[in-house]
């Protein structure tokens, strides 16, 4: 990929910046991976903890069955 000629004033060196968004789209995504983490690991502690009283629940039945 050709580098873009160098900016002959301030004002093009800011429309420049302006204007790339390769970095914006990778912590865009970084962002959106983020979050998707903290709400897993949030759903799963949620959901983890009735699910062991409830393993242990039968595991308390079976072993009264016998």
């Amino acid at each position: 990929m050709p580098r873009p000629a160098a900016p002959r004033s301030l004002r093009a060196l800011l429309r420049a910046v302006l204007r790339q968004t390769r970095g914006a789209t990778a912590v865009e995504y970084g962002l959106i991976v983020a979050m998707i983490a903290l709400t897993a690991v949030g759903g799963m502690s949620a959901v983890g903890h009735p699910i062991s009283g409830l393993f242990g629940s039968i595991n308390s039945y079976l072993t009264t069955a016998r």
